[in-house]
């Protein structure tokens, strides 16, 4: 039997490769998606999305908790937590469905199976039918990632757990143990502790969020263990012992190891790429510590192959993948797409109080060799945040003396995974400092915090 032939085959639908493809068929080519899981892959199933619906869950309960400071009274206050899940399922499952639904709509052809590649242009899916062959002179990698297990750490869904596991949990944790302070880790760290949990963070690197400006990171750190929090940072953990309904986690710090008994550990030392078991060997497609190795336009150096979102590597961030997917379809197309800027791209952080950041920290601009400006603005100086009562956060701006540039901003603080779009734009226009001074931001608004830290840069803050 023939293979099926398209103009473009994506293997994975998750938000690179769902987007991907959808994009491929607005510009009149036939594409076929490949998906042996489910649709909207592990950012919507098992990510991004689900852990947010826990999130809101457990921000609606610190509120609640605090309903006195607003005038408020509420009594016997609790959770369900089977009913927290269940709700966070539901979202994943309402997302799941709407996916299905514009593939659809967008006349794309899926296949549920498990790819792999047996030659260039070629596709051979098993699935619970038999084995299907595709063929296409584009082929899109969209495989994602999945978590990284250490030896000695690894998972079992009883008392050491994954991502997943965290996502409905067996139980309601009383003593948990994070291992990782990255994006990953310090949200589910942020709601098992809002929810009642005795939380102890073990980070490896100098400081929680590593990723995130130094100074953000520190700010991160104190209100986390204000929140009762323990941060152990420059610290391993080893090894753990597995007994019954508790594990003891062996923490070494400068050279010294002590035991700590818990009764939950969620291990996030992050992700490695799905790229077994496809086939890249015999095409001679190059791999570096599980990650495929891309140009800027996600090729591989095999014509007609692609690589995009966790697979190509950093950043491991959803709108990344699905912003590639586009690009690549266009390419495909014969449009001249922008290559993706990394450096344009914002990381998001959804733990109380939430975390965001674009471009450079104020130390890596130093390293580049920039005589920099640096503004700040706390939340306290922020009228509508003192109205909210969420006085505690800060925003941070860091530009190029010299041109005007926006180098990079950070913001920790209530809502400012909503705030960091607008210095992203910036960004993306180029926009100088000048630009930024000159437009007027709504009052009174947490925005307005963003204008003050450009002002403060120059020295020309109002407010505080």
């Amino acid at each position: 039997m023939s293979a099926k032939s398209f103009d473009m085959i994506v293997i994975g639908a998750g938000p690179g490769g769902y987007v991907a493809a959808i994009r491929g068929a607005q510009l009149g080519l036939k594409v076929c998606v490949v998906e042996r899981e489910h649709m909207g892959g592990i950012c919507l199933n098992w990510g991004c999305i689900p852990t947010k619906a826990l999130l809101r869950t457990s921000e609606i309960f610190h509120y609640m908790q605090r309903a006195k400071d607003y005038g408020l009274s509420a009594d016997k206050i609790g959770f369900d937590l089977d009913a927290v899940v269940q709700r966070s399922r539901g979202v994943a499952k309402q997302l799941n469905g709407g996916v299905g639904h514009l593939l659809k709509k967008n006349k794309v052809t899926v296949i549920m199976g498990e790819a792999t590649l047996p030659a260039k242009g070629k596709v051979s899916v098993k699935t619970d039918k038999g084995t299907e062959d595709l063929a296409a002179p584009n082929i899109v990698l969209a495989t994602g990632a999945r978590a990284r297990e250490l030896p000695g750490l690894e998972a079992d869904g009883d008392l050491v757990w994954t991502y997943k596991h965290a996502l409905v949990p067996c139980r309601m944790p009383k003593k948990l143990l994070v291992i990782g302070s990255g994006a990953i880790g310090i949200e589910f760290a942020s709601f098992y502790n809002t929810l009642g949990a005795e939380v102890t963070v073990v980070e490896v690197m100098d400081r929680v969020l590593p990723v995130e400006d130094a100074e953000i990171s520190a700010f991160a750190k104190k209100q986390f263990e204000k929140q009762g929090m323990v941060i152990r940072e420059k610290t391993m953990v080893k090894q753990l012992d597995r007994g019954k309904g508790q594990v003891t986690a062996h923490i070494e710090k400068d050279g010294k190891t002590t035991k700590e008994s818990f009764d939950t550990v969620i291990s996030a030392v992050g992700i490695v790429g799905n790229v077994e078991d496809l086939g890249l060997e015999g095409l001679g497609v190059r791999v570096e510590r599980t990650h495929v190795v891309t140009d800027p336009y996600c090729r591989t150096g095999i014509e007609g192959l692609y690589a995009i979102g966790d697979i190509a590597g950093a950043p491991w961030l959803a709108h990344k993948a699905s912003h590639e997917g586009v690009m690549v379809a266009e390419l495909i197309a014969g449009q001249k797409p922008h290559a993706v800027d990394p450096g344009s791209i914002a990381g998001c952080t959804y733990c109380h109080p939430q975390v965001a950041s674009v471009g450079l920290t104020e130390a890596q601009a130093k390293d580049k060799g920039y005589d920099i400006k640096v503004g700040r603005f706390p939340f306290i100086g922020n009228g509508k945040a003192i109205a909210l009562g969420e006085p505690e956060g800060l925003v941070k701006t860091v530009f190029d003396a010299k041109t005007g540039e926006l180098l990079g901003a950070h913001m920790i603080g209530a809502e400012v995974t909503e705030l960091i779009q607008g210095y992203v734009i910036g960004r993306q226009l180029e926009t100088t400092e000048e630009d930024l001074m000159q437009t007027v931001f709504p009052h009174p608004t947490l925005s307005e915090m963003m204008h003050e830290s450009v002002l403060d840069a120059w020295g020309r803050a109002i407010h505080f």
